[in-house]
């Protein structure tokens, strides 16, 4: 099988997505893009196994279901990281809204991965899946950057926050690199920061010596403003 080219909102670093683990995601996230289109059972599915994924490519693994979320099974997880392992010699990128699974498979992962999560506000009021709260989020995330691995946080879609607090949280133990985007078509109603807060936020976490990258989507929020979408630093390049 081929590898999937990477489209739409995509990061912009991320050449291809790769899945094994398919189906309707356990987090059940109510904005997530994927409901777009009929979604399957979850499940694994073998075939992707047969996939070249090729040399020097920058790839997203299981990037249409979180496939660390609690309820995919070990040996599904173990399947895939055993299968980047082999012969092939890639960046590979893992990203989940529960990252402290990420532990448990640690030293099996390839040298080099970055791992990510994502989240949206530091409100708690603001519940939209099942995924865990932010604060174990980042803390998990902020637990791998301290162990240096390589890390990020993606912000999307970015959802009204407590400023001071959620700068406090994003700058205790920093990340390489900050992704934030929106919700791309706003059809989810959600409470959205200004403009205003969200240019400070940027600014913020650049002073606290993160590198920030602010997806195409965001600029609906800050239009006007110049829109960096592939800007370098950070774990990128």
């Amino acid at each position: 099988m081929g590898l999937n080219r990477s489209k739409g909102n995509m990061y912009g670093f991320i050449n291809y997505t790769f899945n094994t683990v398919k189906g309707k995601c356990p987090h059940n996230c109510s904005y997530c893009y994927m409901k777009r289109y009929p979604q399957s059972e979850l499940h694994f599915d073998e075939k992707e196994l047969k996939t070249n994924l090729g040399k020097g490519n920058y790839i997203f693994v299981g990037s249409s279901c979180d496939m660390f979320a609690d309820k995919i099974p070990d040996v599904w997880i173990k399947k895939t990281i055993e299968y980047c392992n082999w012969y092939f010699e890639n960046k590979y990128f893992f990203q989940s809204k529960n990252p402290q699974r990420f532990l448990n498979f640690i030293d099996d992962f390839p040298i080099g991965s970055i791992f990510c999560t994502t989240i949206e506000t530091n409100y708690n009021r603001y519940n939209y899946g099942k995924a865990p709260s932010f604060q174990e989020r980042v803390f998990a995330i902020h637990d791998l950057s301290y162990s240096g691995y390589k890390t990020m946080i993606t912000i999307e879609p970015i959802i009204d926050f407590d400023l001071d607090k959620f700068i406090k949280i994003l700058t205790v133990n920093p990340v390489s690199q900050i992704n934030i985007g929106a919700d791309s078509s706003r059809e989810h109603n959600l409470p959205e920061p200004s403009r205003k807060k969200v240019l400070k936020l940027i600014k913020e976490l650049e002073n606290a010596g993160i590198s920030v990258h602010q997806k195409p989507n965001l600029a609906r929020i800050i239009r006007g403003n110049p829109i960096i979408t592939e800007r370098g630093g950070g774990i990128n390049e």
